[in-house]
């Protein structure tokens, strides 16, 4: 029986069991949704990547343990690096990623993994009823959304990182996710936050690519820049830089693989 080749990648980090695990999985053929979201739950990492080549280029999806979703960073850094790391692609090769949030790329800059994303602007909102509730904060500032996401501002980073939220009142908030940002106390940080989605079965996530599509534009109107560093205040933790384009995110972050092996194959179609 040909097993399907499985990795466990740490993505934004350099050190293992720190940043965000992600589950990547290649296959040669998409199979049923079903048999996805099933092989996601096995998992149970925030997100597993599937992979199938497509010409030179790669089809990426993502699933939690409860859906497939529109858009995933620390997947995509983590579905990169494993593809370097086979050797299934050169590199110094760009890859090119064919997703539900269109084409994404990645390209390696020495220890670093380089990808490039949209940018998510939010607009302003009036604060969704419950929220201080469910945040278990009433020092909620600035409230904006996008396509995806509801993000908050705080007072402080303490703020930040003493949240204890209600995840089933955070849950009943109808966005992809809340994110919880304030200005960082620490030299070197320009910004933190942290990341929660209960509607996707993950109650928090430690290290989140894909908030900081909504995250950095908001803090570049308020900092006056562009470039950014950026820390994820879970209890993993993790890093990110940023920079800012006219339409898009370049996104940069490490990873390194804890784990490899093989799961069973999907059932033929």
């Amino acid at each position: 029986m040909l097993m399907t080749e499985l990795m466990m990648v740490d993505a934004f980090t350099d050190r293992p069991f720190h940043g965000n695990p992600a589950a990547v999985c290649f296959l040669d053929a998409f199979p049923g949704d079903a048999w996805m979201q099933q092989a996601a739950m096995e998992m149970q990492q925030s997100e597993t990547a599937f992979l199938c080549q497509e010409g030179p280029d790669y089809r990426l999806r993502w699933f939690t343990p409860d859906v497939e979703v529109d858009l995933c960073g620390h997947a995509t850094l983590a579905a990169a690096h494993a593809l370097w790391e086979t050797d299934r692609v050169p590199l110094q090769s760009e890859i090119r990623f064919h997703t539900r949030s269109g084409l994404l790329t990645a390209r390696r800059q020495e220890d670093w993994i380089r990808l490039d994303f949209p940018s998510e602007p939010v607009v302003p909102m009036e604060c969704p009823p419950g929220l201080a509730e469910a945040l278990g904060t009433a020092e909620i500032g600035f409230t904006g959304t996008n396509r995806m996401d509801l993000l908050v501002e705080v007072a402080d980073e303490e703020t930040v990182r003493r949240l204890k939220p209600d995840y089933a009142l955070l849950s009943a908030i109808p966005v992809r996710g809340v994110l919880v940002t304030a200005r960082s106390d620490s030299s070197g940080t320009d910004f933190v936050s942290r990341c929660f989605f209960p509607r996707l079965g993950i109650p928090e996530d430690p290290v989140t690519g894909s908030a900081h599509c909504a995250l950095a534009p908001y803090w570049a109107s308020k900092l006056g820049k562009r470039i950014f560093t950026a820390k994820q205040c879970s209890a993993r933790e993790g890093t990110l830089r940023i920079e800012l384009t006219e339409t898009r995110m370049l996104l940069y972050g490490q990873a390194v693989t804890v784990l490899k092996g093989n799961l069973l194959p999907p059932p033929r179609r």
